[in-house]
């Protein structure tokens, strides 16, 4: 798989509905992402606050320090196998994500997968330009405390207009670095992901030192003291972490196209994802249990935290390490995906930067602010839910590409109205029963009670499911087909 040869556009398609130059293959020239750009990208994606949230959250519902660490590793260690599988025809064919799921369900009928991706992501671009947003305005607070109280009572959907004003404007930021092009983002993120992880040291050492050193900090118990107890909220928090990433593992050829080649994109993902995830989630956990020590209760929220600091320099400082952690996540996880999978909808009048410009009203109708009212909705509600569409996906585009296709796909056809992946009128109806399928199974459990165990692995029985339908279906109408044409 590593030494496979890459595939480039040999036709002129550019004529067709289904082309526009962001959809387009790279060329060879372009693909000049090497280990450490990959490994670059995704230290400063898992660098972030949603992360940082994400393990302190499980110490938030009970867990100890031990237990948080080995789920969060496990869940990233198993992410990163379809992460990987997803990753190979972005590589070999230069396509990105909403181009690549035309091979399975259809010229037209990708838009299904490229939407349901595209709703994800402006969740997640809402949840980090609030948090960002929530960063500048407490800086603002902290240098002129007359901005807490600027328009007085007005609350627009729930928050103040410091508060809207703030967010607004940080994810206007967003915008502008994503309006530079993928050069830029890379540039950005080589730059912003050791930052972020001196940002977090420091912060590290500061509450470590409140709390009298490791020793109380390693010494908490945790109230999931027994497996009966614990249990019930690991297998949902398992399915949480997968879910965290279930994203990523989907518009991954979104940036793998740049790749030099596999054996390139294989080694940074593998450097970047699993040890980045694990090392970040042990500074957060430490961080959160000794919260506890200190301040007698889990504080979740890193912003919270750094409001305890009195010194002005220090807070602006750790503030400013947010925006930065913030910004290097938000562009290239959730602009860059949600952007691409808009442009697929109508490839000649939706640019890009069009679909950037979607993504951000999207993210603000969506109001993120409420996704993060509590760690319970946001890693069993937020992430649950979304995994059950994801998985789904991911196991649909892996079976086809892998156990159909077997790697091979025909690249010009990807962008012609009539071709291989036309099948009926541009929908391929076995990939769309066997999305239903596994959705139905994964997301039953939220609406029986006596089925919530489905729900809880979400992402896993909804892969399995429509692994094994898609497979089984698509069998039979190639049997269907070849018996058709033997009665002609």
């Amino acid at each position: 798989m590593a030494t496979e040869k890459m595939v480039e556009l040999k036709t002129d398609v550019s004529h067709s509905s289904l082309y526009n130059p962001d959809l387009a293959p790279t060329s060879l020239q372009e693909r000049n992402w090497g280990s450490y750009n990959f490994a670059a990208l995704w230290v400063s994606m898992a660098h972030c606050i949603p992360t940082y949230m994400l393990s302190s959250g499980l110490i938030a519902l009970g867990m100890n320090w031990k237990q948080a660490i080995f789920t969060i590793t496990l869940g990233n260690l198993i992410v990163l196998i379809p992460m990987l599988l997803n990753a190979h025809p972005g590589t070999k064919y230069g396509i990105p994500f909403p181009a690549f799921a035309r091979a399975s369900f259809g010229t037209l009928g990708a838009n299904i997968p490229a939407l349901l991706r595209a709703g994800v992501a402006c969740g997640w671009f809402g949840i980090n330009a609030f948090i960002g947003g929530t960063a500048v305005n407490n800086f603002l607070i902290a240098l002129f405390p007359a901005w807490k109280n600027f328009g007085g009572d007005i609350i627009i959907a729930g928050l103040s207009l410091p508060a809207m004003i703030t967010f607004i404007g940080f994810l206007a930021l967003n915008i502008l670095l994503a309006y530079k092009g993928m050069n830029c983002i890379r540039k950005f993120e080589n730059w912003a992901a050791p930052l972020v992880l001196v940002m977090t040291f420091m912060l590290l050492i500061w509450i470590v030192n409140e709390a009298h050193g490791l020793g109380p900090i390693l010494a908490e118990k945790g109230k999931l003291d027994t497996l009966a107890k614990f249990f019930p909220v690991f297998v949902p928090s398992l399915t949480g972490m997968i879910g965290f990433w279930a994203t990523l593992s989907l518009n991954i050829p979104d940036f793998t196209r740049f790749s030099k080649g596999q054996k390139e994109q294989m080694i940074g993902q593998a450097i970047g994802l699993p040890p980045t995830m694990t090392i970040f989630s042990v500074m957060g956990v430490v961080i959160s249990s000794a919260t506890v020590v200190v301040f007698g209760k889990a504080i979740w929220d890193p912003v919270d935290l750094l409001l305890k600091f009195s010194n002005p320099l220090v807070l602006a400082f750790s503030l400013f390490g947010i925006i930065v952690a913030t910004l290097s996540v938000n562009i290239a996880a959730n602009l860059v995906s949600p952007a691409n999978d808009f442009s697929n909808i109508a490839p000649k009048r939706i640019s890009f930067k069009t679909g950037v410009l979607m993504t951000g009203v999207f993210a603000v109708l969506m109001m993120p602010w409420k996704l993060l009212s509590d760690p319970s909705v946001y890693i069993f509600n937020w992430l649950n839910v979304y995994s059950g569409f994801l998985g789904p996906i991911a196991a649909i585009m892996i079976a086809d590409y892998f156990v159909l296709r077997k790697t091979e796909l025909n690249l010009e056809d990807l962008y012609k109205e009539q071709g291989d992946y036309t099948y009926s009128r541009g929908v391929n109806v076995m990939a769309v029963i066997a999305l239903a399928v596994g959705v139905g199974i994964a997301l039953i459990g939220k609406i029986v009670p006596s089925l919530a165990w489905l729900f809880n692995y979400a992402w896993f029985v909804g892969f399995g499911a429509s692994f094994i339908t898609y497979i089984i279906l698509m069998k039979i109408a190639s049997a269907q087909e070849d018996v058709a044409v033997l009665e002609e």
